[in-house]
């Protein structure tokens, strides 16, 4: 017989899986994330604690996603020189597609490169929502192009675009019923083009509108972190690998003399 107070846990087992343990783990892992995030409130610059902040996240999705995707901070560029805003945080291909100009931590990343895009804030409310849905309009409305893929048994036809990830990441979520009606009502006023797909707050929420009617999905407070991750890996899955880029279409704007015949 026990003669100490602590609760008593109850263990599900599901063949060797303990779903317990999993959900303590996980919920372990969001607590750290919350810590570290709620530590950076000691640097005084806001700028400065902006920047710790985004690499917190983009650790945070490095370790969850595959190594296929690349996560760093970047500006997005096309075929055309048209370029996005700074993104905080950018998922993209690097095994087909370099990246461009890179300069320490400043890089382009071509747009068919592009998975994925979030901002990073220390909250999420209503001008914060619209500030990361206009960073996400300027991803999505630059020109991507697609070409065939030659192979050892002939051609794939080129791919069709699929549609860029968008979400917000934070440390709490402003409004005082979390993911409720009010947020709901500024959420669902954005234009298709500036649309997030997802958002996560490390104090315990999340959401997305991954599934295919677009209704909202919402997250375990104890394991919102683990739950949006693998909610954002099963989308990213969805889409599989980017298109091909055409360089071609970028080797044109440098402004080349083409070949001519005799």
């Amino acid at each position: 017989m026990r003669t100490d107070n602590a609760p008593y846990t109850i263990m599900i087992d599901i063949g060797n899986t303990k779903i317990e343990f999993l959900r303590s783990a996980f919920a372990t892992e969001q607590d750290c994330l919350t810590a570290h995030l709620r530590s950076s409130s000691r640097i005084t610059h806001p700028g400065d604690r902006g920047e710790v902040n985004e690499s917190h996240f983009i650790d945070f999705l490095r370790r969850y996603l595959p190594n296929r995707y690349t996560v760093e901070k970047a500006i997005v560029v096309d075929s055309t020189g048209d370029v996005s805003d700074s993104i905080d945080v950018v998922v993209f291909d690097r095994q087909y597609t370099p990246t461009l100009l890179d300069n320490d931590k400043h890089r382009y990343v071509p747009a068919e490169a592009v998975y994925a895009v979030f901002e990073c804030k220390p909250t999420i409310d209503k001008g914060y929502l619209e500030y990361a849905a206009d960073k996400a309009a300027s991803v999505r409305r630059l020109k991507r192009t697609s070409v065939p893929i030659v192979h050892a048994g002939g051609k794939f036809e080129a791919k069709k675009h699929f549609d860029i990830v968008a979400g917000i990441l934070a440390i709490d979520v402003d409004w005082a019923d979390g993911f409720g009606k009010a947020f709901k009502s500024a959420h669902e006023a954005l234009p298709q083009i500036s649309r997030l797909d997802c958002g996560f707050a490390a104090t315990g929420s999340s959401f997305d509108v991954f599934d295919s009617k677009g209704s909202y999905n919402f997250g375990p407070k104890d394991n919102a972190l683990a739950y949006f991750a693998f909610r954002l890996l099963s989308k990213l899955q969805s889409l599989a690998t980017v298109p091909a880029v055409d360089w071609m279409a970028y080797a044109k704007q440098l402004g080349g003399t083409p070949a001519t015949t005799n």
